[in-house]
């Protein structure tokens, strides 16, 4: 490809870092040829672009070969792309809702129109971690992946493990820029769902609904359970997470107890890991910043980079995919409530610990995957649950009981 004339939808955090980076790049033979922003009263200190505001300025425009979309809004940015693909431009985005709600149709409207669609920066900013992936690891011997792919969270877990209460971390990330005014998204784990479905595509080929996969947040976590983990020098993380197992595939996200051995047990902040297990590489670490303007620049300019020899993702993975879904399986978690009766409202298969206090309980043990799925524990702010170290229960069915039963009462 000649010159990669640039239309950039979107001049915030993100879309500004773009532009700083572009500007300090000489390697690149790219250029920002018109930006369309969504406020006219912003003042914005640069000469060399002129700043527009309706997005046919850039659609129109038979010069603009590539379209970047940095906005906020995912609906607005479908509509964008998905013109923008149509009329034949390539596009690189960072929008993960807006992949993974429409990632089928986005897929076929590139390949349509022998364009590229890109998104390397929608999952775990600076981390390559799409692209290794995709071209790195392109074979089937993937067994597993996790990680921390949510910035946000990961630092108000940070604060939590330090023994901060969820909410001054929360609202100590929100005074940080860290968090949104509305901190749904990330702390009730979407966000990080929404990047499990890309991680899912590259990783085993599949693609998936979002609303398939279960997300539990962090939200009603309590100062008790970081107690609980911090007595048992653990500390307390939120992962995406997929195992394969035999033509089966385990995919969720949830809030887990690691110890001090996992490769993610010092990653934090807003910093973001992840964790990719393979037959012959073993397990490998993928670390660095998931957040913030240049990070999120970086990983789009590596894309508008990749554009230069036209790059595109081929999927392989998807076209011999015979991995689905599964849901027959148990998980060993920690639950634990400030109303003892609560955790009764759980079947568990087998327990192996159960606390009553005064002012906290908590059960540990086995629990069907579906009975966990069935509850909105986002909603349950009677209720936390958190994955222990060793959550997966390799047996497909077990028989009820309480083995090994512990109770302590204070």
């Amino acid at each position: 490809m000649s010159i990669l004339k640039i239309g950039l939808f979107g001049f915030g955090c993100v879309g500004t870092g773009l532009y700083q980076v572009l500007n300090q790049t000489n390697q690149l033979n790219a250029r920002i040829h018109k930006i369309v922003a969504k406020n006219p009263h912003k003042t914005r200190s640069i000469q060399d672009v002129e700043i527009l505001f309706d997005p046919d300025a850039i659609l129109n425009d038979p010069e603009i070969n590539v379209v970047v979309e940095l906005i906020n809004s995912s609906e607005e940015a479908y509509q964008l792309v998905k013109e923008a693909l149509k009329r034949k431009k390539n596009v690189v985005t960072a929008n993960k809702k807006l992949i993974a709600e429409h990632f089928a149709e986005l897929i076929d409207l590139a390949k349509e129109n022998r364009v590229s669609l890109l998104y390397e920066a929608a999952v775990a900013g600076s981390i390559p971690i799409i692209r290794n992936l995709e071209e790195y690891y392109n074979n089937d011997t993937l067994s597993r992946i996790e990680g921390i792919v949510n910035g946000t969270t990961n630092y108000i877990l940070t604060q939590a493990n330090n023994g901060i209460s969820y909410e001054d971390a929360l609202q100590d990330a929100q005074e940080k820029g860290f968090a949104e005014a509305d901190p749904t998204l990330d702390v009730d784990g979407f966000d990080a769902k929404f990047k499990l479905v890309l991680l899912l595509k590259h990783a085993f080929g599949l693609t998936i609904k979002p609303e398939r996969l279960l997300n539990i947040g962090i939200r009603n976590l309590k100062l008790k359970d970081v107690q609980f983990a911090n007595e048992k020098g653990w500390r307390i993380k939120l992962f995406a997470k997929a195992i394969k197992r035999d033509n089966g595939l385990i995919a969720f996200v949830a809030p887990q107890l690691i110890t001090k051995d996992h490769s993610s047990f010092h990653v934090d902040d807003e910093f973001n890991a992840v964790l990719v297990q393979a037959a012959f590489a073993d397990k490998q670490l993928f670390y660095g910043k998931g957040a913030g303007s240049f990070p999120t620049a970086s990983a789009v300019l590596s894309d508008i980079s990749a554009l230069q020899y036209n790059y595109q993702y081929e999927y392989r993975k998807s076209a011999s995919n015979i991995l689905e879904l599964e849901d027959d399986f148990s998980l060993k978690v920690y639950i634990g409530s400030e109303n003892a009766s609560s955790l009764y409202d759980i079947d568990f298969e087998e327990i192996d610990d159960i606390f009553i206090g005064k002012n906290y309980s908590y059960r540990i043990g086995n629990v069907k995957f579906q009975t966990i799925k069935n509850i909105d524990w986002n909603k349950r702010s009677d209720m936390s649950l958190l994955l222990l170290p060793e959550e997966l229960i390799e047996q497909k069915s077990l028989k009820s009981g309480y083995n090994e039963l512990n109770i302590n009462q204070n």
